[in-house]
């Protein structure tokens, strides 16, 4: 497999663009699939900016709508350039080709290091912050084979089997993705471990802003890019609750291979790899289950179809007439169980367009909760 055929198609965004997009994605409740509708129906960042308010007041916001601003966009782009970063729309070239794939893609991904790390196909390896010493070796030996092969080796950067993969992967190359801001690394001593990736072939990615300092509900955020760069998981030791589940589960989602390493039931950071593998992952006692299953995928991103264009170059859809009466039928139709927008569709009788677009000035109001699958449902407050 080649590491530069993947990855290279698209259009790259003007300066304007960029900084229009990162505006919009930057504004109060724009999420990356709020951030898709807009650019669809209004064909620019710069147009959708302009009806942020408005949508966020028909929306039944109770507060004055946040757009973020010009100095402030500005800001954070000279913030990347000072940390030697940039920042990669999901249209342009050199964005990650399977994470483009995955619903709620970031429009925009902070990248430092070796920008050709994120264009070649991708195995995750996730496992235990407290992992034994058996548990880190079997990581590296994955990842060292993996390499071999061709991947680039892509986790969160943590303690335990984050780090063995991230140090055996060093020379072929690895991507650390970030909880927080590109310049807010976590953990701390991981400092010069995340240095080494970023001087050599390796790469490091967030969709946070520079500057965020990284809590714990932006965990489960990086997992779920951990999963989307990645043709499979491994994960290697995991407790019951851990974080690296998450991971797995939201690989299964995007339609990821998971593989699981089976462990004693005697030793807790076992119980959930062991769960996985009643759950169907796919049972790994060599890297060589690894490659093989990999083997048929890795021409996943050469068979890709072109990226489609940048959204700032689309023109605007017919714009969407509602009214109040068409608002209230979309309330009532929702509750607190998530259901599909088909289903809503069906159950209101208006169009598409228009459901979408009510549902745009609920989210950006604060007032309507995206969940996986395309589900949605009223906010717990409503």
């Amino acid at each position: 497999m080649s590491e530069d055929s993947a990855g290279r198609t698209g259009v790259a965004l003007t300066e304007r663009q960029k900084l229009s997009w990162l505006r919009l994605i930057r504004s109060d409740n724009v999420g990356p699939i709020a951030f898709r509708d807009l650019i669809n129906h209004f064909g620019t960042a710069e147009n959708a900016l302009d009806a942020l308010p408005e949508l966020s007041r028909r929306g039944g916001t109770k507060q004055a709508y946040r757009v973020a601003t010009v100095s402030e966009a500005e800001r954070e782009l000279e913030a990347a350039r000072r940390c030697g970063a940039v920042f990669v729309g999901i249209g342009e070239p050199g964005y990650p080709s399977a994470l483009r794939q995955i619903d709620g893609a970031p429009p925009l991904l902070a990248m430092k290091g070796d920008l050709k790390a994120a264009t070649r196909p991708s195995l995750g390896i996730v496992g235990s912050r407290n992992a034994s010493a058996s548990g880190a070796k079997f990581a590296a030996m994955i990842a060292r084979d993996a390499g071999r092969a061709g991947y680039v080796v892509t986790s969160g950067l943590a303690r335990g089997i984050d780090t063995a993969a991230h140090r055996a992967s060093l020379e072929t190359g690895t991507i650390a993705a970030l909880a927080g801001g590109l310049d807010r690394p976590y953990p701390p001593e991981n400092l010069g471990l995340l240095e080494e990736i970023t001087s050599g072939r390796g790469l490091a990615i967030s969709e946070m802003p520079f500057g965020w300092e990284p809590r714990a509900r932006d965990f489960p955020r990086r997992n779920r890019l951990i999963a989307g760069v990645s043709l499979g998981v491994a994960v290697v030791e995991a407790a019951n609750r851990s974080g690296s589940l998450i991971t797995a589960r939201y690989a299964a989602d995007f339609g990821r291979l998971v593989f699981a390493v089976p462990g004693s039931p005697l030793d807790p950071r076992c119980h959930g790899t062991n769960d996985l593998l009643k759950q169907g992952a796919i049972v790994t006692t060599s890297p060589d289950d690894v490659l093989e299953a990999l083997a048929p995928l890795s021409q996943f991103e050469l068979a890709l179809p072109s990226a489609r264009e940048p959204e700032g170059h689309t023109q605007p859809s017919a714009p969407a007439t509602t009214s109040d009466t068409d608002r209230a039928a979309i309330i009532d139709a929702l509750g607190p169980t998530p259901v599909e927008t088909d289903d809503i569709v069906r159950h209101t009788g208006l169009s598409p367009a228009q459901v979408y677009l009510l549902l745009l000035e609920l989210d950006l109001a604060g007032r309507l909760d995206r969940h996986a699958g395309g589900l949605v449902s009223l906010t717990a407050t409503e």
